[in-house]
């Protein structure tokens, strides 16, 4: 099964549909907001020099990354749940970095969680899992057809790990800009599981205009071409009010090593 049919599938079964709603808290901090309009545009780039490249080696100026989550949060929004899709694997590896020593834009997530309330959740285990640069999961998933662009990347389990939040309800994880497969804007899918109990899935997305921008200038990812979908037609954000959709999407920042620094704060009970 070629890539593109692989990609075509993942479309069809639409593992993405819109589900049950989470809470999403936004902060005031506004320092590393790139722009964003409510229906996830942005009025500019936002960064100052040459995308990273290499993947998470190339982080080498860690000491200067700002604290996203310095402000208090100020208001709480809904965002949508979505479904798991067919490429979860029962594999929880607790690791920071889950790039596997893959090439790609270095990407530091922070994730922020807390109650209805807007106090920190801790000992909540959150699960991320993506695409690589080339838009194929890993792992050992239920449709290995769909989700694999190759049958050896069953035994990787690149762009997936766990990590426990502290008392700051705060946890990171050292990545890479996902890839795009047909069908599907550019995101990232996590869980947040605390004691027996998951409270839901979600889905992370990132500004269009900073995803058109990394295909178009990054030399590692610009050889894909642009996504062939955005968020008017992806069958996630399609089903989100244009007014709601900045609950789903990160705030960004790029790092002075050219990384980038995407955060969210989200709510789940």
């Amino acid at each position: 099964m070629n890539g593109l049919t692989r990609r075509q599938l993942l479309q069809r079964i639409g593992f993405g549909i819109a589900a049950i709603p989470l809470v999403s808290c936004t902060s005031s901090n506004s320092s590393l907001v790139d722009g964003s309009t409510t229906d996830g545009t942005a009025s500019d780039i936002g960064r100052s020099g040459a995308w990273a490249t290499g993947g998470t080696a190339a982080m080498t100026d860690k000491v200067s990354y700002p604290d996203p989550f310095t402000a208090a949060a100020s208001s709480c929004l809904l965002v949508a749940g979505t479904t798991d899709g067919p490429c979860t694997t029962a594999t929880n590896l607790a690791r920071a970095d889950v790039s596997e020593g893959w090439a790609g834009l270095p990407v530091r997530l922070g994730m922020r969680f807390v109650n209805s309330a807007c106090s920190p959740i801790a000992n909540a285990v959150i699960k991320i899992w993506h695409t690589n640069l080339a838009g194929s999961y890993s792992g050992v998933t239920p449709n290995p057809g769909m989700c694999l662009a190759q049958s050896s990347y069953s035994s990787n389990d690149f762009f997936r790990g766990v990590q426990t939040t502290g008392a700051s309800g705060i946890v990171y994880f050292d990545t890479c800009f996902p890839g795009w497969y047909s069908g599907r804007a550019i995101h990232i899918h996590f869980q947040v599981t605390v004691g027996a109990t998951t409270y839901k899935v979600s889905q992370l997305f990132f500004p269009e205009t900073l995803t058109s921008d990394i295909f178009a200038n990054h030399s590692e990812y610009k050889t894909y071409g642009q996504p062939n979908t955005t968020f008017a037609n992806d069958n996630v954000m399609a089903a989100i009010p244009s007014g709601s959709r900045a609950s789903n999407i990160v705030e960004w920042s790029q790092m002075t090593d050219g990384a980038l620094l995407a955060s969210k704060t989200i709510t789940v009970m």
